[in-house]
């Protein structure tokens, strides 16, 4: 795995789940970790400092601008510095299946102010110190639904296409202040908000595992290397990508 010693990332999202993987994986690489979400996320940090790193919790509400704001400027406070902003923060595990004519107004826009709209916000808030650094990571995460079109979630889905197109734009208009932007797609991975509704979710993960070339269920260990790998030195002449880790459901 790379090694990451000195580096300060924001993991959104990061109470549980994938988020919380994120934070462990990129705090055991070294790094001082920021540890965000609208959720207490007291656990994680605590969890982290326990095995010798170091980390802060800080409350925010990804869709609103005045707490990513005041995130940056916890994580410069602390710190000094922003190398790397993960936006994993999203809507998913509580959403219902369901035909898209049953989505409600309220539901859709509920999906693009958490989905969309905070990425943007975030990359808003930590993109001024990065510039003065001259150097930083983004890292996005979409979902490999954007390639399948996978049908019953299309706010979810329509959310992670922008994630796509948000991060080849973002890559172009950074690339010259030396801030690098690119996105993991994931396939369907069991963390604990879908564990939590393991009933409900079980026929879509067996279909999943069926559709990919590696048939077993996904795990969120198997992301850490390609977040690792995006968020370290041994990406940086790379922009603009979108790496899908899936087992092999998705080949682009």
């Amino acid at each position: 795995m790379p090694s990451l010693p000195g580096r300060v990332a924001i993991v959104t999202g990061a109470a549980q789940g994938l988020g919380a993987a994120y934070a462990r994986a990129l705090a055991g690489a070294g790094t001082r970790v920021v540890v965000s979400d609208i959720l207490p996320c007291d656990a994680v940090v605590d969890g982290i400092r326990s095995d010798g790193g170091e980390a802060l919790a800080v409350t925010a509400d990804v869709s609103d601008a005045s707490t990513c704001a005041a995130l940056a400027d916890a994580a410069l406070s602390a710190y000094g510095k922003v190398d790397v902003l993960v936006n994993n923060a999203a809507l998913f595990a509580t959403l219902e299946r369901k035909p898209f004519e049953q989505i409600t107004p309220t539901e859709w826009d509920r999906v693009m102010a958490v989905n969309v709209r905070g990425p943007f916000l975030c990359a808003r808030a930590v993109v001024p110190a990065m510039k003065r650094a001259g150097y930083g990571k983004i890292v996005n995460v979409s979902s490999n639904t954007v390639f399948a079109g996978t049908p019953g979630m299309l706010h979810y889905v329509a959310s992670k296409g922008a994630m796509v197109a948000f991060t080849r734009a973002l890559a172009r208009e950074l690339g010259d202040a030396g801030i690098r932007v690119n996105a993991i797609a994931p396939g369907l991975t069991m963390s604990e908000g879908l564990v939590a509704r393991r009933e409900a979710i079980e026929p879509y993960a067996k279909m999943a595992q069926a559709a990919r070339s590696l048939k077993r269920g996904q795990v969120p260990d198997d992301l850490l290397g390609a977040l690792l790998f995006l968020a370290s030195a041994d990406s940086d002449f790379m922009t603009g990508q979108t790496l899908v880790v899936d087992g092999g459901t998705v080949m682009h």
